[in-house]
């Protein structure tokens, strides 16, 4: 299990090599669930198949934050790299972390060290109501394109961010942001209280050495 909590805290500092990394987190709005089933994918491959998260929320509005590490050469910027994308659930304090399953997965044929997560073909990865994630897995290249003009798509201060309503009936819409180094396979977690309630869900984008 990654430590998770080393990598959200805002102004932490790792080196590797000649780079330094520093964690900035991001504000992105509101994610409206209308059915609280929450999922993780990449946006631009979405697929009728793909399932939520089998820890389910409360319908509702929750915030998002994209942690972003700078990376710097030399004491000056030399590129952003979103390290984290996370949901928040509650104000309180994560006691533990757990992968994010879904229905489909069984974590007892996970070998030391692998995960489950979802694949990333685009460079970007999402948040969205299950909803969501259907009706894009309708849309063609034309439609997806429209909605998602690359050109509008910014480098900084959250590389690739972009929030778009999709479920016009409901208000529901995806949050993206560009998924770390870029294509790639991803892990996400639950982040638990106390108590045992869930405090948020965390995709890793394995950027942070």
């Amino acid at each position: 299990m990654p430590d998770l909590d080393r990598l959200l805290q805002a102004g932490s500092r790792y080196v590797q090599d000649d780079v330094t990394y520093v964690v900035e987190p991001h504000p992105l709005g509101v994610l409206k669930l209308p059915t609280g089933r929450l999922a993780a994918f990449d946006p631009g491959v979405t697929d009728e198949e793909d399932e939520p998260f089998s820890v389910t929320l409360a319908p509702g509005d929750y915030r998002v934050t994209a942690w972003v590490t700078v990376l710097e050469k030399e004491d000056r910027e030399w590129q952003r790299r979103v390290a984290a994308l996370q949901l928040v659930v509650r104000d309180e304090p994560v006691v533990s972390w757990e992968l994010a399953l879904v229905d489909s997965d069984e974590p007892d044929q996970l070998e030391p060290g692998e995960f489950f997560g979802y694949g990333v073909d685009t460079g970007a990865g999402a948040f969205a109501d299950l909803g969501v994630s259907r009706l894009l897995a309708e849309w063609d290249s034309e439609d997806f394109e429209e909605a998602f003009d690359p050109d509008e798509f910014p480098e900084e201060p959250v590389p690739g961010h972009f929030d778009q309503v999709v479920d016009e009936d409901s208000g529901a819409n995806v949050i993206m942001v560009e998924s770390g180094w870029g294509d790639g396979y991803y892990p996400t977690y639950v982040g638990r209280t106390e108590s045992g309630e869930v405090a948020a869900f965390v995709t890793d984008f394995l950027v942070v050495p």
